[in-house]
């Protein structure tokens, strides 16, 4: 297999850091991977589900959201909307460069991110979801007792993961007036949802309300005893592995 580097431009004209992962072999469909909040493209979910994808002859691009990794620009000036514009840069992109994306797989708030975008890219025609909250607005209690530091001063700096970053008032806004469940239901391509029923940071009911939106076709695959990252290497190979297997029909170049 083979590992690139890829560079692209965000709407805004920033640089954005990104990875293809090609197959050995022939290419049979081309995808995009979105990362979890404050991750990254090298995050462990990240790097082995699209590996593990390119053995089984898909190029995926998996990128830094603005203002994360290696991409440019300021973390703290970005919102739902904006990583929502970083997808559908990355499949552009794509499109130009090894061929148009047939699938967009999304990992915790990445889901919600392909959930929103897919309608932005015509040739998509399955979309993956793994541990994707149901409302953007769920990711508020991550900042908990910070929010009402960001809503006083309009931004602030709040721990997550271990690290700090800058999250701002529009940001909070943002999350709160998407419209999820619309997205899944006029989704119109077909939707796996993938979740383990011990996520403690994105409870599983997260993944019934999606399914629930969402119209034909539409599966749910169980991750269970995974944790909500990923981190360990069989959960990623399962991950990729059945992925593979349900998206086959659709991956198409």
């Amino acid at each position: 297999m083979d590992n690139r580097k890829a560079v692209f431009t965000g709407k805004d004209g920033q640089s954005l850091a990104g990875r293809l992962e090609l197959p050995a072999g022939d290419v049979v469909a081309t995808a995009v991977f979105a990362h979890c909040f404050t991750c990254g493209k090298d995050s462990v979910a990240a790097s082995r589900i699209c590996r593990e994808l390119a053995a089984r002859g898909v190029a995926v691009l998996r990128f830094d959201f603005t203002g994360l990794g290696q991409s440019d620009g300021d973390f703290a000036n970005t919102t739902f909307t904006s990583n929502v514009d970083d997808l559908v840069c990355a499949a552009n992109h794509l499109r130009d460069t090894t061929g148009a994306p047939s699938v967009l797989i999304g990992h915790s708030l990445g889901g919600a991110a392909v959930l929103a975008a897919a309608h932005r890219v015509p040739e998509v025609r399955a979309v993956v979801t793994i541990g994707a909250p149901a409302d953007t607005a769920h990711v508020e209690h991550l900042i908990g007792p910070s929010t009402a530091e960001i809503e006083t001063h309009g931004v602030a700096e709040v721990l997550l993961a271990g690290r700090p970053f800058r999250i701002s008032n529009d940001f909070l806004a943002d999350i709160k007036q998407q419209n999820q469940t619309a997205c899944i239901a006029g989704l119109d391509r077909a939707l796996l949802v993938m979740h383990s029923p011990q996520d403690d940071l994105v409870g599983i009911d997260n993944a019934r309300l999606i399914f629930d939106a969402a119209r034909h076709p539409k599966s749910f695959v169980s991750l269970d005893g995974a944790d909500h990252l990923l981190t360990d290497r069989a959960d990623a190979a399962y991950v990729a592995e059945v992925l593979a297997a349900w998206a086959s029909r659709y991956l198409t170049r």
